[in-house]
């Protein structure tokens, strides 16, 4: 099955999907979704820019019946749909959205799933609302199921890729050392990878905490060796540390 990279495709099948659901609802919307789009091999970007055009379409009061249909089809693709959804309802509904997509990871119980939605969520919340998120993602630190935890990194990863503010990542790395004693396999993946991210482009940073980092009981091997790696991807860690 070949894969689709370009918008053209769905471009044809939008206004499709548009009128299924003008004549019958979420339900006929979404089974048509899946069988044009979910169930083909499409790039996340088109899937993105597909997602987007579909809930401008859609009332505000129906976009999440929409996508609690689109998550029990339990397809890859759709939880680019439910990311991309609940991120454009930030907003105006962002205490909803952060219970939703925690919902949305639970239920697709799968690491992907957690990190589709946590990048497009978790992430581009963090970045957009630094001061209204790290409090949120704080509470979600604690929370008991090990896809949510995860996302924590999932999303910090992102929005300090993509120029999170200094002393927003400060307030990050802080929160990610305490989740550095888990022995979870999946949320050591999610902390770790924003460890490293942390390491690469902020290596004063990890500088700063470097003692603690060394000496500290409770943080975890695996959790040094992610620095460890960042470090050595940052070209000012290796600026200061050659010649």
């Amino acid at each position: 099955m070949p894969v689709i990279s370009a918008k053209s495709y769905v471009k044809p099948i939008l206004p499709e999907l548009i009128d299924a659901y003008e004549a019958g609802g979420a339900e006929a919307l979404t089974a048509l979704l899946r069988k044009q789009i979910l169930k083909e091999k499409i790039k996340f970007p088109v899937l993105e820019y597909t997602a987007r055009e579909l809930f401008s379409a859609i009332p505000d009061k129906e976009q999440l019946q929409v996508c609690d249909l689109i998550s029990d089809l339990h397809e890859i693709g759709g939880n680019v749909f439910l990311g991309i959804a609940l991120q454009m309802r930030l907003s105006k509904h962002f205490n909803e959205c952060f219970r939703k997509a925690p919902e949305y990871m639970m239920a697709g119980n799968e690491w992907y799933v957690c990190d589709i939605i946590g990048e497009r969520v978790m992430g581009y919340a963090l970045l957009m609302y630094p001061k209204k998120t790290i409090p949120v993602l704080k509470k979600l630190a604690a929370h008991p199921d090990k896809w949510v935890v995860r996302s924590v990194g999932v999303g910090a990863h992102y929005a300090i890729k993509k120029g999170l503010k200094k002393e927003h990542v400060k307030d990050m790395f802080e929160l990610l050392l305490s989740l550095s004693t888990t022995t979870d396999f999946h949320t050591k993946k999610g902390i770790g990878w924003a460890a490293k991210t942390t390491a690469k482009f902020h290596p004063d940073i990890i500088q700063a905490y470097q003692q603690q980092i060394t000496t500290s009981a409770d943080i975890r091997p695996w959790f040094k060796t992610k620095i460890k790696i960042g470090l050595g991807r940052s070209s000012k860690y290796a600026k200061r540390h050659t010649g």
